[in-house]
């Protein structure tokens, strides 16, 4: 991309340590409010994560996974002669390239719209800030050598460092791997995964968090025999008991293998391809061979080698810990994305983090952002949105709870699109009957709840949810049958 030449001797009002969603959102409306800013990504792309290993390949490909489905029964819904398609691999990974190509190119042009400074190259805070000013070091990311950005356009006195008033920490997090093993090309994470060159024809995957899920429903939408490993009681273990159920028994009829309460033992290559043991609930020894295994356990803050020891900042298991504002302990840091303990490794959440931190810095009005309004967005077959308390968490707080329920199955726009299963459900206040969380499995979950996220931001009751119109025939119609039902008064069960 282009750069735009530092200044001599320039002092940023800010820079930005990471181009994923949580950085350049940060840079982004930091320039837009008038600060002067830095982003330094150590890649060639800017994105993150989530553009290029994340959140927007694996919807392309479950977009793809999905419209295959739709074409598996195609002849009921009156479409002829495509009962045997075929799935040309190399192009639905040239897609999914391409998407991410496209927006990081959009990334770099918002970059030189809101003349934001790019350095590509791993930064290192060197010491702390010396008359209120940081010192970030650019060094290459392979060699570990100081790069020469006077080649790359820049001043010979910004050849190896970036300076700036302020500086937020944006770096993101890398996928856990099981204690002793390596990813290869048989034992995956996220990222190998989203390059293989032929589609598996048996896949076992390690963990049901957000990842392990969405890449079994793809690759059994594509065929693959899928197995699933989770240590916990039940699969998707962040969700409402009701969902795990609902997507487990929804799983279990679209042919994939739920294993719950499992202890994985060993992983053992063999020619074709990998034996995964483990222990299960019971403690009785089991075993599943299949060409690839994914490894889908969680994500690790990318905390290391950032020069956080030499601001003397204290780290919490690799984590950053920060105050409301995303303040670090040490003044003029601030920490924001995947990061940040105790915060959902999340783009969307890292992205309003980072809003957040610049409006403050421009001293913009800013508000801080809340846990419970955080939607939780899982993007397999069927789909999952959520935001706010479970059941069992708002029973735990001491809330009088009240519940309502509503079936796709009721709803008839979601006949129209074959896709019935699932439900809604309302977790309430039985005293003032303010809406405590929301709960959808089922079509288009991860877009319906977003009126769940903005009625919760309003505090909106559930009685007002009632009075409020929703159009019909829609899918979001359910969720109107769903505050209604709180109350017994569901119009379509």
């Amino acid at each position: 991309m282009e750069r735009i030449p530092l200044a001599t001797e320039t002092t940023y009002d800010l820079a930005v340590l990471g181009g994923g969603p949580a950085g350049y959102t940060c840079a982004i409306r930091a320039a837009q409010l008038g600060l002067k800013v830095a982003l330094i990504e150590k890649t060639d792309k800017l994105g993150g994560t989530c553009l290029h290993w994340g959140c927007i390949p694996t919807k392309s490909l479950l977009f793809a996974a999905e419209i295959w489905d739709h074409l598996k029964a195609a002849s009921t819904l009156g479409i002829e002669n495509v009962d045997k398609p075929s799935l040309n691999w190399d192009n639905l990974i040239k897609r999914k390239n391409d998407v991410s190509l496209k927006h990081a190119k959009g990334l770099d042009f918002l970059m030189k719209k809101n003349k934001i400074t790019v350095v590509h190259g791993h930064g290192r805070l060197t010491s702390p800030a010396s008359a209120g000013v940081f010192t970030v070091q650019i060094t290459d990311e392979d060699k570990g050598k100081p790069r020469d950005l006077q080649a790359e356009g820049f001043t010979q006195q910004a050849k190896t460092e970036v300076k700036a008033k302020k500086v937020v920490l944006a770096m993101g997090s890398d996928a856990r791997m099981l204690p002793g093993y390596e990813a290869d090309d048989t034992i995956l994470t996220n990222m190998q995964i989203l390059t293989l060159p032929k589609m598996p024809k048996s896949l076992v995957v390690i963990g049901s968090g957000a990842v392990g899920v969405e890449f079994a429903s793809i690759f059994k939408s594509f065929g693959a025999e899928v197995t699933i490993l989770e240590a916990l009681p039940r699969i998707v273990p962040v969700e409402d008991e009701e969902v795990s159920k609902e997507l487990t028994r929804q799983y279990k009829k679209r042919g994939i293998e739920v294993n719950t309460g499992c202890k994985v033992e060993k992983i053992e290559k063999n020619k074709s391809g990998a034996k995964v043991s483990w222990t299960d609930g019971s403690g009785k020894a089991q075993s599943k061979e299949a060409e690839k295994v994914l490894v889908a356990v969680g994500r690790a803050p990318r905390t290391y080698d950032a020069g956080l020891d030499k601001v003397n900042l204290q780290l919490d298991r690799g984590f950053v810990t920060v105050n409301e504002w995303m303040e670090t302990t040490v003044p003029g840091l601030y920490a924001i994305g995947d990061i940040v303990a105790g915060l959902p490794q999340l783009a969307h959440v890292g992205a309003m983090c980072g809003i957040v931190v610049a409006s403050k810095l421009a001293g913009k009005y800013a508000r801080a952002v809340r846990k419970d309004r955080v939607p939780g967005c899982t993007y397999c077959d069927p789909q999952i949105g959520s935001v706010g308390l479970t059941e069992a968490q708002a029973k735990e707080k001491g809330y009088q709870v009240k519940v309502g329920k509503f079936p796709f199955v009721g709803n008839s726009k979601a006949t129209i699109v074959d896709a019935h299963d699932g439900f809604v459900k309302i977790v309430s206040d039985a005293k003032y009957g303010e809406i405590l969380g929301v709960h959808i499995i089922g079509p288009q979950a991860t877009e319906l709840i977003a009126e769940a996220v903005t009625a919760m931001e309003l505090e909106s009751t559930v009685e007002e949810m009632m009075f409020t119109i929703h159009a019909h025939p829609t899918l979001y119609e359910a969720l109107l049958d769903g505050f209604a039902s709180v109350e017994g008064m569901a119009i379509n069960v």
